[in-house]
């Protein structure tokens, strides 16, 4: 006989209780609590035990005993490769055997195409008794397998299934023990065991719940999908993304071709590791070297523009930096960015005019990063003083020149995180000089084989530099 008892569940931050607040006691968020009914089972020996609306009991652990953690070996886990280099590197060297990895992004920007090529690359680089289960709420097989077709995912040892109904989903997974499943996604995917709507908190919760004890129990990778909201925070109740063992971030302009995949969280692994990947007709395709991407190919110098170091993860990106400035006839001059965020562009402008004598106060200002790059750290800032600077006074900067550093309200130049690692990826490139901080190590800074370190102090000795006085 099934009982049921009723919890409220805050949606924002995972809170649990058994009385409604209209505001979360744990979060403090306001109109996030919602009913949730939880289902409750006769075991055996007549107790009541917990099901959350899972389908089959869950398997004992494989051991019963507890034992010293010096004596719990690891040579046995062995990762499951993505035939994906840059996936792989995000996650740590691979897929853990029984882990839940969730996959979060923006609608159409590339998830389950990046899913369904990792199902083929695992079913064609794994034995022929392996298979990958690929599951589908959201398409019927026929759309899955044209776009398998598309991006070359063809594989004998790929399974296909479209079902919306979560104990389906669990009996495929548990009737096939395939070596990789993955779920598109978990707000299709409905338990019946449960109430609410498809996408509620509650099914999420639920299914997330299934699919955990199902990857736990029978040790088997499940990738899993999820929505975002319209702030980008992924949908559903957060423990959502405490429940799980890695959370992943597929992002990109919907624009451009460029989609980079970070891990946000990684029990396995890092979690300041970059994967750049490109959009094309005939699927993903993984950009081991993304160094070229966001810089322009403009054979001479041109006015308005500078080239900068950016730390993306473990990775050094350069950072091109475009500016115009126009005469106004607003009363209000325009302050236009991409890339680039506005506030700290009219602080930028506005210290250049105090400590640098180049007045832009009455002029339209246009700002703008190459193929979607994103220039929104502070070590951006000389960068782009200096190529609003190139831009007034009409005088270009040397496009073997690149200039690192923050730029405060005194018009100080002060250090950049890393920037060692910066000038060695600018030496790799064919860039001669940089315009840096000084190093606020005794010891000095080492130099670097073909690159001219100019160390500037002020904002004034940097414009100098550049012959922009």
């Amino acid at each position: 006989m099934a009982k049921t008892t009723t919890q409220y569940v805050c949606t924002e931050c995972g809170w649990t209780g058994g009385k409604w607040f209209g505001r979360c006691p744990e979060c403090g968020q306001w109109g996030t609590i919602e009913e949730f009914h939880e289902a409750r089972v006769v075991g055996a020996g007549g107790s009541l035990s917990t099901s959350g609306g899972s389908h089959t009991a869950p398997a004992p652990p494989k051991n019963g005993l507890a034992r010293p953690i010096t004596r719990v070996g690891t040579d046995q886990v062995k990762r499951i490769p993505t035939g994906f280099e840059e996936f792989d590197r995000v996650l740590g060297g691979g897929i853990v055997p029984g882990s839940v990895i969730l996959l979060a992004g923006e609608p159409g920007i590339g998830k389950s195409t990046l899913l369904l090529e990792t199902a083929g690359r695992v079913a064609d680089l794994g034995d022929q008794e392996d298979k990958v289960l690929y599951i589908s709420g959201e398409e019927s097989q026929a759309q899955v397998r044209m776009r398998a077709s598309r991006v070359g995912a063809l594989k004998d040892s790929l399974l296909l299934a479209s079902t919306t109904d979560l104990a389906t989903v669990l009996g495929l997974i548990e009737r096939e023990k395939p070596a990789l499943a993955i779920v598109d996604s978990a707000q299709t995917i409905v338990s019946s065991q449960v109430d609410g709507i498809s996408g509620g908190s509650t099914q999420v919760r639920e299914v997330a719940i299934s699919l955990i004890d199902m990857a736990k129990s029978h040790d088997i990778p499940i990738l899993l999908v999820g929505h975002v909201t319209k702030d980008g925070s992924i949908a559903g109740p957060r423990t959502l993304e405490h429940l799980v063992d890695v959370v992943c971030q597929f992002e990109g302009d919907s624009q451009t071709a460029l989609r980079l995949l970070r891990a946000v969280k990684n029990r396995f692994g890092p979690t300041d590791e970059v994967g750049c990947f490109d959009m094309g007709e005939q699927g993903i395709e993984e950009v081991s070297d993304p160094t070229g991407l966001f810089l322009s190919t403009a054979g001479q110098e041109v006015e308005g523009t500078c080239v900068t170091f950016t730390l993306d993860g473990h990775r050094s990106l350069p950072i091109e930096i475009q500016a115009l400035v126009t005469s106004s006839v607003l009363p209000t001059p325009r302050r236009n960015t991409n890339g680039i965020d506005a506030n700290r562009l009219a602080m930028l402008a506005a210290v250049l005019y105090r400590h640098g004598r180049v007045n832009l106060l009455t002029r339209d200002l246009y700002v703008s990063t190459i193929a979607g790059g994103l220039a929104k750290e502070p070590g951006c800032d000389l960068a782009i003083v200096a190529a609003l600077a190139s831009a007034a006074k009409s005088r270009p900067i040397l496009r073997t020149t690149c200039a690192m550093g923050e730029i405060s309200l005194t018009g100080q130049v002060r250090p950049v995180p890393q920037l060692n690692h910066r000038l060695q990826e600018a030496a790799r490139l064919g860039f001669t000089r940089a315009l840096v901080p000084p190093d606020r190590h005794s010891g000095g800074r080492k130099p670097i084989q073909g690159l001219e370190v100019i160390e500037v102090t002020y904002l004034a000795e940097a414009l100098e530099a550049l012959g922009l006085v």
